[in-house]
């Protein structure tokens, strides 16, 4: 099923050096670049309106990251080089577009995804923005603001911790409100309820265009010793933000040049950490605080901002009140005014 667009952005199939997927962009074609790399369990689709919403003077982009929406259905995810496919992904895509340098606003995953680009590819780079991005250090799996594994084979996190009934429903295109279904998921966890979108059905659309399988969402396991039983295997966008398939954040603060940050954050003790459910006695066996504590994440990643203005880098931090995971959706006008201030600055 096509995902529809709004009026005013415009869908193509782009073939670059390593994937072929939609791309929709909307604006001058001759403005800056500025691509918006969306998150895990979406699309390209949930920038629509922030894309519209920019002011002249910029071309805005947005692709749908292999295993997600209508990307190559092909293209697997090998998270044992973390999300390193996907900021791969980005950077041949502007080759293929004739892009130098962007402005990259990356959001959840796409924050990871971020992460790796201003690592691997500063140069190409005029500024960072993070969206209520995914630790530096992953998710899942970790226990202080340094990122240190709960486990040495980072056992809670991977490819072998999401709900198979939910991925069973993505499978099937559930569109029900029911338990745990994508729609609930959506509205509960993708922004605060009682918000909802008046493109909610597009959105869900979206969300069940996500690749599900072994090479894909969730991706595979190995077994482990250690609680809760399972860890990250090689393939699929799980075992891509694994802590173990990290890189070594240290890269970070030694890129030159150094791209512009500008960070919203988001909260720890998450509702997709084994660890929080742990705690809440959901799953069993849970070895307690000491041994894994729900993943601090707010910590990690102000740790590795702070580091990063340490080390030279300019860093902008915006909270935006009363919001869930997606301001960009949930609160558009609060996020439009920041990222277009920090953008024009």
């Amino acid at each position: 099923m096509s995902i529809p667009t709004l009026q005013g952005i415009n869908a193509t199939t782009v073939t670059s050096s390593r994937l072929t997927t939609r791309v929709l962009s909307a604006g001058d074609e001759s403005g800056a670049p500025v691509i918006f790399v969306h998150g895990n369990l979406t699309s390209a689709t949930f920038w629509e309106e922030t894309m519209l919403a920019m002011p002249a003077g910029y071309h805005s982009i947005a692709l749908d990251q292999r295993g997600f929406g209508e990307s190559d259905p092909a293209a697997a995810v090998d998270g044992s080089r973390g999300l390193a496919d996907m900021s791969d992904d980005v950077i041949a895509l502007m080759d293929a577009l004739d892009i130098d340098k962007a402005h990259i606003v990356g959001h959840s995953m796409g924050g990871g995804v971020t992460w790796n680009l201003l690592m691997d590819a500063p140069q190409r780079l005029d500024s960072a923005t993070l969206v209520a991005p995914v630790s530096p250090f992953g998710f899942g799996g970790t226990k202080d603001a340094q990122g240190t594994l709960c486990a040495p084979d980072a056992a809670g996190s991977g490819g072998g911790v999401a709900n198979p009934q939910y991925t069973q429903m993505l499978k099937d295109g559930e569109r029900g409100d029911g338990e745990m279904t994508p729609r609930m998921v959506m509205n509960n966890f993708y922004w605060k309820p009682p918000y909802t979108s008046e493109r909610e059905e597009d959105l869900l659309t979206s969300v069940l265009q996500t690749h599900t399988g072994e090479r894909d969402y969730p991706g595979d396991s190995t077994a482990s010793e250690n609680w809760p039983g399972v860890a990250p295997g090689r393939w699929g966008v799980l075992n891509g933000m694994a802590p173990n398939n990290q890189p070594d954040v240290a890269r970070l603060y030694a890129i030159e040049p150094k791209p512009r940050h500008s960070d919203q954050v988001i909260a720890d003790m998450s509702m997709f950490d084994l660890a929080t459910f742990g705690k809440l006695g959901v799953v069993p066996g849970w070895p307690g605080d000491e041994v894994c504590p729900p993943q601090p994440m707010i910590a990690q990643i102000k740790q590795v901002l702070d580091n990063y203005a340490a080390a030279g880098g300019a860093v902008d931090e915006v909270v935006i009140a009363d919001c869930g995971h997606s301001p960009f959706v949930e609160k558009a006008a609060d996020f439009n005014q920041t990222l277009h201030a920090f953008l024009g600055g």
